[in-house]
């Protein structure tokens, strides 16, 4: 049944008009008007929306209209639903298989399929032209990432192919769920660090476990939209993150540089080791890296080089053609310094000379698909997954977090205004690791030097990545044997040059120049990450924050400042900049209390503003009743202005006694004008009250 509310025309004596006048919900009882509505309704015409319906027997009208309250002007009339509402129904508490049913069918429908599935979106319109462009993209972030991939590999100290498997299989997952077409997924610098710092001696079996968890960890992010947490990471938290990550990947790049081999990642500890073995520094390893850095950087730079006229309509093919050679050789300098450092040890050691410390062997072939090891063996212990897990511990969450802040900091460089889906690239990126894991896969993210590579070199489509991968398997399947010759000072040279530009000192100065106390969570976390761990100096990063905010909405800036109403009144005008939380209650009834007796005099009426307060809890509602307690006990008026209804709600709560609030300023006014009348007369009055004792 449904309650609808009709209007009764009492002014047609001849035709009872019932109009529908409101939709009322909820079951009622039969009320002893009911016998009288059938009446009624039997002796007179009946209209419902304009339609009259002929007078019946009793019988026939009880069934059709049964009549639940009479109102003054209108009758609540219950009409049967399959004869008068049949489209409608009563709502109802759906049960767990209803709304998994309701979700599913939400969740199956064209829309949802091309926005969690993208390359449905743009495939249909995939045309010979970006074809060619993604090819051209693909090639070069190819040819960028396998020396970067092998770097990688040493900097997360796993053997080279671990950085090979783990830069084909997430390009061709993301070039289907992908959304952002410039992300190239595959290692970073950070992921590698972060794995090197968190594997414990478990070697290839612990970095894939925990690519794999990765992947779960941000799929299940995904799919509860908790893309809000990265934004509890502040942008000098992430700043401070960062440059200390580029020091320690420097850092323990510069052992390979000087040709030194002992063990140790800890910023502090490998300093200490260079600087006991400096004297062991091998001469041609140093003079090769420092070249290959000079080389690198030089060649970053070749590409701002203008050739020809600064008039388009004045160059020549040549000029544009030279343009374009420098643009690649230097998107691809660093293929191009590895394979000549590899040529050149290549014909050393032909010659029989061994000057430099090679990589070594690199397993041939592509890795066997298989299931990530849920257990492995270090000497003669066997550790279970419970073991691992509970041995990684916060990094299976620290991981993948750091991943999704790269990879949708990477979307958003290159949205071009468009709003970034952090939901869509979490994921996509989860399904990436998980995908990656059955290829003996570190954990991967967004590059984003590869990711401007991939822009720059007009990518159009994720299906570049798909080139990108393809790629790598080349080089896997034919090209490993000649890996052996690469020098690993070349590839320290190579992540040196890559990593120095994270060093963000360039933030510094507009941190200062807009609040200074963002360096305190900036330079916390820093020296944190770079003294301690990198996932403690995030968490104290963010703790320091989080005390920021916490002491903001503690310590409310309150102005103060005396105002005369158009009547004549002088009052004080309290105004609160924020909404009231129960860390602010004490403080800000203090301010008041105290302005409201040193200002105010005790006497003048107080006004809070409340135009910023947006919202209040239970305790803030006691203290503002507190608040007005003690201006009632010193007889001073306090009145509230431009309260929100539902804070007034909660105020009225704690039924607070003389609770004055106005909406306006005209309701301001008239209350002031009345006060001021108010006190002008009990003046008078204690006036002739002393002069009748005085005679």
């Amino acid at each position: 049944m449904k309650k609808y509310a009709f209007n009764k025309d009492n002014n047609n004596h001849s035709i009872s008009q019932i109009t529908l006048t409101s939709y009322l919900t909820g079951n009622g009882e039969t009320s002893p008007v009911t016998e009288r509505l059938h009446d009624k309704m039997t002796e007179d015409r009946v209209v419902i929306n304009g339609i009259p319906a002929t007078s019946g027997d009793d019988e026939e009208s009880k069934r059709n209209c049964t009549c639940i309250q009479k109102m003054e002007n209108s009758i609540s009339v219950r009409l049967p639903e399959s004869k008068y509402n049949q489209q409608n129904s009563l709502p109802f508490k759906p049960t767990v298989i209803h709304w998994i049913k309701e979700r599913t069918k939400r969740s199956c429908t064209k829309k949802t399929l091309r926005k969690r599935i993208p390359i449905v979106h743009w495939l249909p319109d995939y045309d010979l032209s970006k074809a060619v462009s993604d090819l051209v993209a693909g090639t070069t972030v190819g040819l960028t990432v396998i020396p970067q991939a092998i770097a990688y590999a040493n900097v997360a100290g796993l053997p080279p192919q671990i950085g090979l498997y783990s830069s084909f299989m997430a390009c061709f997952i993301y070039a289907i769920f992908g959304s952002c077409k410039d992300a190239a997924i595959g290692p970073t610098a950070i992921t590698a660090l972060l794995t090197r710092e968190n594997n414990h001696g478990f070697g290839v079996d612990g970095a894939v476990l925990l690519c794999f968890v990765c992947g779960c960890v941000e799929l299940v992010m995904g799919i509860l939209q908790l893309g809000f947490l990265i934004d509890f990471i502040s942008g000098p938290v992430s700043m401070g993150f960062t440059s200390a990550a580029a020091i320690i990947i420097a850092t323990t790049q510069v052992k390979d540089v000087l040709g030194l081999n002992y063990p140790g990642a800890k910023f502090l500890q490998v300093w200490e080791q260079i600087f006991e073995h400096i004297t062991e520094t091998h001469l041609w390893d140093c003079i090769l890296g420092i070249s290959c850095m000079f080389i690198l950087l030089l060649l970053r730079k070749a590409k701002d080089i203008h050739i020809g006229p600064d008039d388009v309509k004045e160059r020549k093919p040549f000029h544009e053609f030279l343009g374009k050679l420098l643009w690649l050789i230097s998107t691809s300098r660093n293929i191009l310094v590895v394979v000549f450092c590899a040529v050149m040890a290549y014909l050393f050691e032909a010659h029989g000379s061994h000057p430099f410390i090679l990589i070594g062997y690199v397993k041939p072939g592509l890795p066997q698909l298989s299931p990530p090891p849920f257990s492995t063996q270090v000497g003669n212990t066997t550790y279970s997954f419970v073991d691992i897990a509970s041995t990684l511990g916060s990094a299976m969450f620290v991981v993948p977090l750091f991943g999704i802040l790269e990879n949708i900091a990477l979307a958003k460089v290159y949205s071009d205004g468009k709003a970034v889906d952090a939901t869509q690239e979490m994921l996509a990126l989860g399904a990436c690791n998980i995908a990656s894991s059955f290829c003996s896969s570190m954990p991967v993210s967004g590059a984003l030097s590869r990711g401007a590579v991939n822009h720059a070199s007009g990518v159009k489509t994720t299906f570049g990545g798909v080139y990108t991968g393809i790629i790598v398997i080349l080089s896997l399947h034919f090209f490993t044997p000649y890996f052996a010759y690469i020098p690993k000072a070349s590839l320290a040279a190579v992540i040196i040059a890559a990593v120095v530009f994270m060093v963000e000192l360039h933030v510094l100065k507009p941190i200062w120049r807009t609040k200074k106390t963002d360096l305190i969570p900036a330079c916390a976390t820093f020296l944190s990450c770079l003294f301690l761990r990198l996932e403690l100096g995030i968490v104290i990063g963010i703790g320091i924050n989080v005390l920021f905010l916490l002491y903001a909405s503690a310590r409310p800036s309150v102005t103060v400042e005396k105002a005369t109403s158009s009547s004549g009144c002088e009052y004080l005008l309290i105004t609160p900049d924020r909404s009231l939380v129960f860390p602010s209650v004490e403080y800000v009834r203090a301010v008041v209390s105290k302005a409201g007796v040193k200002q105010g005099s005790s006497s003048s009426p107080v006004v809070i503003d409340a135009r910023h307060i947006q919202g209040a809890d239970f305790t803030a509602a006691k203290g503002i009743k507190s608040l007005i307690e003690d201006f009632v006990h010193r007889k001073q008026p306090i009145l509230f202005y431009n309260l929100k209804p539902s804070v007034v709600n909660i105020f009225q709560g704690v039924q607070p006694k003389d609770f004055v609030y106005c909406q306006s300023e005209n309701e301001l006014n008239d209350l002031l004008n009345q006060y001021k009348n108010n006190k002008i007369n009990n003046n008078r009055n204690g006036i002739s009250n002393t002069e009748s004792g005085t005679k």
